[in-house]
């Protein structure tokens, strides 16, 4: 891996990054990318002009703090947490991704052994070549599980995770047990004039923080301030999102007519202030799964896993059967 003189950043990161994200694809809609794109560019610059000595490959640095892995599959070096032990549990983020010190993966590590990647494109992790759809990414996942010998899975899935949680369960759930999907996209509820979902990408980052929390604060980052490797990841981020959910607009029109074929049990979790997709939409979503239930989580919104990490991790635990011990007490208002 080459390094820059002047700043010891990482070539091999600043030209992954420079590849993926294009200022004049569709992420340029997304209007966080204004003030994401200038600050990127320059440090692209900095990197790009000043190769360093060429040392010896060490571990993959994550975009946030925490103890990562880096694991392969078909050749993809994918950024993973790990916390716990025991029953495999695979948490699938959302389109913001995951920071390693998340609270919410110590609180599911107590009732097993947590799992989190990073998908493919988003934080650290490679982009395969011809990978742009989620339903490309369940099948990479259907790898990883097969790669990792993992049996009796409880996945959980929150936003776009969601949707390729229930994606992995359509197509083949023989290493899966349960699935836990908290205020999931995927499929088209209402008619074709009918807008399920509010649009993302005309939004500008304190709106979208608006619809998005219950307390709108607790997504506010200060982008032009963020270390080097946060704003990296944040711009692959939101264009990896952008790349998977653009077109059709965050769903797939074939996963209702499929969805039963999930046999497995099912829970949906929704964060009540979530104004990016209404209650009524989880709830049609959750009636399309035979079996499945539905639960509220108060005082959160798009993200509760986020918003409420502990109730978040109570209600997926007492869902899998962990032992008492192992379930987070209910947290009180």
């Amino acid at each position: 891996m080459q390094r820059c003189h002047a700043c010891n950043r990482s070539t091999r990161t600043a030209s992954r990054i420079q590849a993926d994200f294009r200022p004049d694809s569709c992420l340029g809609s997304f209007r966080i990318a204004r003030t994401l794109t200038p600050i990127l560019k320059q440090r692209l610059r900095s990197c790009n002009g000043k190769r360093g000595r060429k040392t010896t490959e060490g571990p993959r640095m994550s975009a946030t703090a925490g103890a990562t892995k880096a694991i392969v599959v078909n050749g993809a070096t994918i950024e993973t947490v790990e916390r716990g032990q025991g029953r495999p549990i695979l948490f699938l983020h959302p389109g913001i991704g995951i920071e390693a010190d998340a609270p919410v993966l110590g609180e599911l590590a107590r009732g097993g052994r947590v799992v989190a990647p990073s998908h493919p494109g988003f934080g650290t992790s490679d982009l395969p070549k011809g990978m742009s759809t989620v339903d490309d990414l369940s099948y990479f996942y259907l790898d990883m599980l097969d790669q990792l010998d993992l049996n009796d899975v409880l996945v959980v899935g929150v936003g776009l995770g969601a949707w390729i949680a229930v994606e992995i369960a359509v197509k083949n759930s023989a290493r899966l047990s349960r699935v836990v999907m908290a205020n999931a996209i995927g499929i088209k509820v209402g008619d074709r004039e009918t807008r399920d979902i509010v649009d993302i990408w005309a939004l500008t980052a304190d709106e979208l923080d608006e619809v998005s929390y219950f307390d709108s604060a607790s997504g506010k980052r200060d982008y032009k301030n963020l270390p080097e490797a946060a704003s990296m990841a944040a711009a692959r981020n939101r264009e990896a999102y952008a790349r998977v959910c653009w077109s059709p607009y965050m769903h797939n029109p074939k996963l209702k007519n499929r969805l039963h074929r999930v046999k497995l049990p099912t829970l949906f979790l929704w964060g009540t202030a979530d104004r990016v997709l209404t209650e009524a939409y989880g709830r049609a979503y959750c009636a399309s799964i035979a079996g499945a239930k539905f639960e509220t989580v108060e005082r959160a919104g798009h993200f509760p896993h986020l918003e409420q990490p502990q109730e978040f991790a109570r209600r997926v635990l007492a869902f899998a059967g962990a032992p008492a011990h192992a379930v987070p007490q209910a947290v009180r208002a």
